[in-house]
This record gives structure tokens, sequence and C-alpha cells, in this order.
């Protein structure tokens, strides 16, 4: 079982920065992968970025390569989403995921099992 907590949302201006965090409990971090989605009103969700937990290697969706950042804290067990440049479609309820370690394509909504209540970022004009 793996729990997720998120905070860190809030306002922001277009073309600022915001730091999301997301709070991992439960057994056998060393096989997970975890991923940040979003869902935006009237909107499918949708994959951000993922990693697995032990190795570290990231994946991103295309319309936040180069201005989000995944990141984890293995001792303090917390993932991290650093949005930069923030444009008024990054408005979103942002998701925290788990799913068991695995090969298949990360960006499959469906092969997490695990989410956290998610965390309601707004960006002003």
């Amino acid at each position: 079982q793996v729990q997720l907590v998120e905070s860190g949302g809030g306002l922001v201006q277009v073309g600022g920065s915001l730091r999301l965090t997301c709070a991992v409990s439960g057994n056998s971090l060393s096989s997970i992968d975890v991923a940040w989605f979003r869902q935006a009103p009237e909107k499918e969700r949708e994959y951000v970025a993922g990693m697995d937990w032990i190795g570290g290697v990231t994946t991103y969706a295309d319309s936040v390569k180069g201005r989000f950042t995944i990141s984890r804290d293995n001792g303090k067990r917390t993932l991290f989403l650093q949005m930069n440049s923030l444009m008024p479609g990054g408005a979103a309820v942002y998701y925290c995921a788990a799913r068991t370690r695995s090969v298949g394509v990360r960006s499959t909504m469906g092969t997490y099992g695990y989410w956290g209540p998610g965390t309601q970022v707004t960006v002003s004009s």
C-alpha cells in the first residue's frame, strides 16, 4: 500500500513558478514508479511527468518539457514538481500517483493504482 498527499498548490501569475510537494508513505518504495497528472475543468486527466523512485529516470509530457522538473527526496519520502514559466493552460488540479514499478508506458493513467486527493493550481493573467 502507498499513501500520497499533495500540497503546495495556489495562485500564481502567468510566467510565475510554483513547487508542488507529495508526501509518500507505505512499504516498498524501492519498487514503485511515481508521477504527476493534472486535470483542468471539463478536460480529461493528463500525464505531466514521472519517474521511477529508485533509479530516478524521468519522463515529461511535451507540453511541459523544459519548464517543469520532477524530483524526489528519498530520505524524506517526498516527491516534487517544480513548475516554471506557468501558462494559463497549467491551471488544473494536480495529482500525485504511484504504481508498482513497470516497464509499461509511464503516461498511461490506468496503470496507476494509488492517487492523492489533488492540489489546485490557479494561473492568473
